[in-house]
């Protein structure tokens, strides 16, 4: 366990070519609800930023409406990881677009050496009509399937596309292959930027899921996730209470709160998929809701 919680969550946004990440990450933007997100790109020209979205732009940096900022780090990732930390006022959360032939697992290794950042998860997108077709061809698959197995949340993208009747075999198919994800249907990108990057607001809730583990992401996605929040009274194990809550078998996609250690040690529970992190809570924290 760390003894001082990282400053900056960040989350890694993979997945192959078409997939729909471009669109994805314009949403987010375009739907932050007042908070200040950080996009952190190789090439703007490869995200394409919605025109409508920049206020200016400064050497490698992009105001975006709203707050939020987006900057082309070049060749140079770590640098720009530090670029983002260090700005003033931070923003809120810190998103890292990846190549599609990138492996975002190994990214979010790389930027976990920085002690300024916290990989709050790692996003693979995934267009669920062509999938599997990918995963089976012979020069894409090993690139597409690396990238599921090693995805906190998986993001099955275009499901309108996909037969009602064939959803079932997909979800059992893509679980197979990302057994540490939660997997998260959604059409056109749409999803709630509380669920992807755990921005809510207020008290700290768990996310559970919908239809055995995967939700849907519609147009009001906020009001239609089931979630649900508990205090636990006197001391926990939070090990043993992180590891219940990763269990696959509960469906949540998210959780995060503050509980008392066996110890006694305030401790700040984060969990995305399978991927939990436990940090020494900060000087006057209170024990909070899950």
């Amino acid at each position: 366990m760390q003894g001082q919680a990282p400053t900056l969550p960040l989350t890694v946004l993979g997945g192959y070519l078409g997939a729909g990440k471009t669109t994805l990450v314009n949403h987010l933007l375009r739907n932050a609800g007042g908070r200040r997100l950080a996009v952190l790109v190789n090439d703007f020209g490869a995200l394409s930023i919605d025109e409508t979205l920049i206020e200016s732009r400064e050497g490698n940096l992009l105001s975006i409406a709203g707050g939020c900022v987006c900057c082309s780090f070049g060749s140079d990732f770590m640098a720009g990881l530090m670029q983002m930390a260090a700005l003033d006022p931070a923003p809120d959360h810190l998103l890292v677009e990846t190549s599609g032939v990138a492996l975002p697992g190994a990214v979010a290794r790389s930027a976990a050496l920085l002690q300024a950042i916290r990989v709050d998860a790692v996003v693979v997108l995934v267009d669920a009509e062509t999938v599997r077709a990918r995963a089976a061809d012979r020069y894409l698959g090993d690139t597409v399937t690396r990238q599921l197995a090693e995805a906190d949340l998986v993001l099955v993208n275009k499901v309108d596309l996909v037969d009602a009747a064939a959803r079932p075999a997909l979800k059992d198919w893509l679980a197979a292959r990302a057994p540490r994800a939660g997997l998260l249907e959604c059409e056109r990108g749409r999803v709630a930027a509380d669920v992807l990057l755990g921005l809510q607001r207020g008290a700290a809730r768990a996310t559970g899921a919908l239809s055995g583990g995967a939700m849907r992401a519609p147009e009001d996605a906020a009001a239609r996730y089931a979630s649900a929040h508990f205090e636990l009274d006197g001391r926990v194990d939070a090990q043993a209470l992180a590891a219940r809550l990763a269990a696959p078998a509960l469906g949540l996609l998210r959780a995060k709160g503050i509980v008392r250690d066996a110890d006694g040690r305030l401790v700040v529970l984060q969990l995305v998929g399978a991927r939990v992190a436990l940090d020494a809570a900060p000087v006057g924290a209170r024990p909070g809701p899950l």
